[in-house]
């Protein structure tokens, strides 16, 4: 697999930075291969998500960091996210306290140079559970609150719905990496949690479908809004439940 030219610069820019502490630097995030980083637009003509980059070194300073921040924009105009820079053993000790985020990665990267700083690492599936439990009742607290906050207003409401639909992909997929499915298509992991709590083509992929939407009528809000609390709820309870065996 061809690694993007903008990924081989930052390599070039970060070995200038930390030298020999540089250890490894991975790409990931990319549904699997490191295609449209280079700051290039899609097949349909949209800009490619930037590229998310790891990399792991022995130490650092904050002279480093300094060195690293006065090249951050011309980064991102070669279509890279601001990489992350982690310690040789940082990864590993935060497992934890990032299960999600950290096992997104250890499911999708590609090493760059370096060896492979997840080799043997694992996230405890319990550790998922309990993020996922966090997230999903975080979620459910949100929405009342926000509900209130409507104040009865289909707009309002409208607003709510589309401004909470990405942190709800983000559980769905969550959720779905739990039960051991682990593809980065949203919608698939959303088809799979409406199975996990007997909702088929109910309102879960209807709002997944709503993360990068910019409109919602007033009507469709009011009607989506109930399924779309029942539906959490039900998360709520099939996570609080959960148990490996299941």
């Amino acid at each position: 697999m061809t690694i993007p030219d903008a990924v081989r610069a930052l390599e070039r820019d970060l070995r200038g930075i930390f030298g020999s502490r540089l250890q490894s630097l991975v790409i990931y995030g990319q549904g699997g291969s490191a295609h449209d980083a280079h700051g290039d637009h899609g097949p349909h003509g949209h800009a490619a998500a930037p590229a998310r980059t790891l990399a792991v070194v022995a130490s650092m300073t904050l002279d480093d960091l300094r060195a690293s921040a006065r090249q951050v924009e011309r980064w991102h105009d070669a279509g890279l996210a601001t990489p992350l820079v982690i310690g040789a053993r940082e990864f590993e000790q935060s497992l934890d306290a990032f299960p999600l985020e950290f096992g997104a990665i250890l499911a999708d990267h590609l090493v760059v140079s370096g060896d492979n700083p997840f080799a043997a690492l694992t996230v405890d599936p319990a550790d998922v559970r309990r993020a996922c439990e966090v997230q999903a009742r975080s979620h459910l607290l949100h929405l009342r609150e926000g509900f209130l906050e409507t104040r009865g207003r289909g707009d309002a409401l409208s607003v709510l719905i589309l401004q909470s639909a990405p942190a709800f992909a983000a559980l769905v997929t969550s959720l779905a990496r739990l039960d051991g499915h682990t593809t980065e298509d949203v919608h698939a992991a959303a088809r799979h949690v409406e199975r996990m709590v007997s909702l088929p083509d109910g309102p879960i992929l209807e709002v997944v479908k709503l993360a990068k939407a910019h409109d919602l009528s007033s009507a469709d809000a009011e009607r989506l809004f109930a399924p779309y609390f029942d539906a959490v709820e039900k998360l709520v309870r099939c996570v609080d439940g959960w148990s490996s065996g299941r």
